[in-house]
């Protein structure tokens, strides 16, 4: 029998692929530009879902078997039958004591007494992806190769985030103006190492982790996982809200897409842009029809978006609204936004970033993949998105400060009642889930802490309150002798008053290059003539060597580098401030001195330690430059915690009583591991704060 040509097989690839998005519903949907697409139909998913809960049944007992046959020892007896632990993104051990010991914080005291308090040292660099990722897996950054939120690509200079790698299906079929992909995109978690969980998993202990950092694309393992920090939205970036003003133009906001609207007769029509067209060769966004009809007598407004109609008042954010962009027959991409109306004259109107659908999801944001859709159903519509709370939007004057809080409320209140959910359906095991809004909210309210006279002045210490109330809650229903509540923080806090130029300073040095006619670099290293450049900066964490035989168009030799980071090192430490002759730099870490795993080499060659109320500049950030050196910093972003990390310790408060003396970060997988009678897997560098009754092996 005579093969079909290559092209009849293209052919019926892609005729199968058509018929699996014509009738599946709901297709997804694009990530980052130029990453890649990735189709996920929500029919077939459902389906699957009822096919795999049927199958469940039918199979459990012999499933049961085979998973006990299956099931590791313990090495031990485990300590405790329950464990919640509770991550609260940058709470600080200063102002937690501060607040404790004012009687302001009984639930965080209670605690303690129990078990104890402690400081608890971050990683190098104290920056959250990093932080969590050693939390997770129990490995320094060097073994679990997650260095900042962005990192270089040494092949060509690029500018990528570092936590996940999406491409697109290398082969497509084009018909017409069509672009069907044959095949599936790749979607890759890049943090190495192996996270307690699965250790847990693997032991027969139930896990639920709910939005701890870097675990997006969803792991498979034998729990039940929500992804958290650095999940797309539907545009595939970290956030990009939308805005819509009928002010003339002028600069737009950064961090968002700004349209310029017209009132005529109290009417808006706009145009809601998603994501760029998955199956279409020119790329061109998808759209849905926005019109906003303005009642100036009551002083508010009626939005229609597709199907959906919401009343909208000014000064409030509306509940989730379901977005659904058109793909073609019968296919929908699916995503949810809040509105909030600024006000009617000028109209102003914001929207969140276009989450994706936790009940219709396009990526997978979870694990099962129906596990979101399950918690859709337990407590409603909720944010998907890593970075929720939109600090961009704050800092570009879109939300206020009270937008901003009242957004941050309410995102924190979907993650409370799933923890809540999740604890009471298993109590015993494992229940994990990270708050971000400790870390949100100091960062954008530092500067108000304790001004006198200012509005949000109690901003931060009433968040602190309002966490001790959670845990109070908490506290009653995890109540047990074999039952135990963590709080633990990724670092702490710190001021942030001026920025640094790493890349201007270099520039200055004759470290770095440009090319002619260029005075800065641009953003993501534009410009750089890197036939002349030995260092360059890009991200938070420091600055790389531009090395031979690693970068691309390196010049540095290797044997040249161990002195070249001396020489930078030293010039950084004689830094001085022009405007009142302090040091910015308190220590510069030689990575090759400071990390010896196998993924040293993705690290930046040197971290700067800052000085407390010093950080790396926003230019530094996107690896641009601007003058001068050392710049105040003018944006709402008034705290931070990029600097040298043994200015910023985390917190650990346990109810359990564990050796907090020395406690780290990546201590805490392995003490986990070991409070369920888990010997900690050999490649931890962590090491387990579990006593030991005497005797006991």
């Amino acid at each position: 029998m005579r093969r079909p040509a290559p092209n009849a097989l293209r052919l019926l690839r892609a005729a199968l692929v058509l018929a699996l998005l014509l009738s599946g519903g709901e297709a997804l949907a694009y990530v980052g530009p130029g990453a890649g697409f990735a189709f996920v139909s929500s029919f077939f998913l459902l389906l699957g879902t009822l096919l795999v809960t049927f199958f469940v049944l039918l199979t459990w007992p012999l499933r049961a078997l085979w998973r006990l046959l299956r099931r590791k020892r313990r090495a031990h007896p485990a300590a405790l039958d329950g464990l919640v632990v509770v991550g609260l993104d940058g709470l600080d051990p200063d102002v937690l004591r501060e607040l404790m010991q004012a009687g302001r914080l009984p639930s965080f005291s209670r605690i303690a007494e129990r078990g104890g308090f402690g400081p608890l040292a971050t990683t190098f660099p104290a920056i959250s992806p990093v932080a969590w990722s050693s939390f997770a897996t129990g490995v320094d950054p060097s073994r679990h190769g997650i260095f900042d939120f962005l990192t270089r690509d040494p092949r060509d200079y690029s500018t990528v985030l570092s936590s996940t790698e999406i491409r697109p299906p290398r082969r497509a079929l084009r018909l017409g103006p069509l672009r069907l992909p044959l095949g599936r995109a790749s979607l890759r978690l890049l943090r190495r190492g192996i996270p307690f969980w699965r250790t847990l998993g693997e032991h027969g202990v139930p896990v639920t982790v709910l939005r701890v950092p870097i675990t997006f694309p969803a792991e498979r393992f034998q729990g039940t996982l929500l992804s958290g920090m650095c999940a797309p939205d539907l545009l595939g970036t970290q956030g990009s809200f939308l805005y819509f003003t009928s002010e003339p133009g002028g600069d737009d906001p950064a961090g968002g897409l700004t349209f310029r609207v017209k009132v005529e007769q109290d009417r808006v029509r706009a145009r809601l842009r998603g994501p760029a067209h998955p199956l279409r060769r020119d790329g061109r966004p998808l759209e849905l029809p926005l019109e906003a009809r303005l009642d100036r007598e009551r002083q508010r407004a009626t939005l229609r978006v597709g199907g959906e109609r919401v009343t909208l008042e000014p000064g409030r954010h509306s509940d989730w609204v379901e977005v659904r962009f058109r793909l073609g027959p019968l296919m929908k991409l699916r995503g949810l936004c809040r509105f909030r109306l600024i006000s009617l004259d000028p109209f102003r109107l914001y929207a969140t970033p276009l989450n994706i659908d936790p009940a219709r999801p396009a990526m997978p944001v979870s694990h099962p993949a129906f596990f979101s859709v399950f918690l859709a159903k337990l407590i409603g519509r909720f944010s998907t998105l890593g970075l929720a709370e939109d600090t961009g939007a704050l800092n570009a004057g879109v939300l206020d400060r009270d937008g901003f809080l009242e957004q941050a409320q309410l995102f924190h209140e979907e993650r409370e009642r799933m923890l809540f959910q999740m604890v009471r359906r298993h109590r015993r095991g494992v229940c994990v889930c990270v708050f971000d809004i400790t870390d949100r909210v100091q960062h954008m309210f530092m500067a108000q802490r304790g001004r006198e006279g200012d509005a949000h002045a109690g901003a931060i210490d009433a968040l602190y309150e309002q966490m001790d109330r959670m845990l109070g809650r908490l506290l009653a229903e995890v109540e047990g002798p074999r039952s135990a509540v963590m709080v633990v923080s990724d670092h702490g806090f710190a001021p942030f008053e001026r920025g640094v130029n790493l890349n201007t300073w270099l520039l200055e040095q004759g470290y770095l290059a440009l090319e002619p006619g260029r005075e800065l670099p641009g953003e993501y290293l534009e410009g750089v003539d890197w036939s002349r450049t030995r260092a360059f900066a890009v991200g938070l964490a420091g600055l790389y060597l531009n090395q031979r035989g690693r970068e691309a168009r390196g010049v540095v030799a290797p044997e040249e580098a161990p002195a070249l980071r001396r020489e930078i090192r030293d010039g950084l430490l004689a830094l001085r401030d022009p405007g009142g002759e302090a040091a910015p730099v308190r220590e510069v870490f030689d990575t090759h001195e400071l990390y010896d795993g196998p993924f040293r080499d993705h690290a930046p060659d040197l971290l700067v330690g800052y000085q407390r109320g010093y950080r790396a500049s926003w230019e530094t950030a996107k690896g641009s430059g601007a003058r001068p050196v050392v710049a105040p910093n003018t944006r709402e972003w008034t705290g931070d915690h990029c600097m040298d990390p043994r200015l910023v310790p985390g917190v650990l408060v346990s109810s359990h009583a564990l050796r907090l003396e020395g406690a780290r970060l990546v201590d805490m997988a392995p003490t986990i591991l070991d409070l369920f009678g888990i010997r900690p897997p050999a490649n931890m560098t962590g090491r387990s704060l579990a006593l030991r009754e005497e005797g006991a092996s």
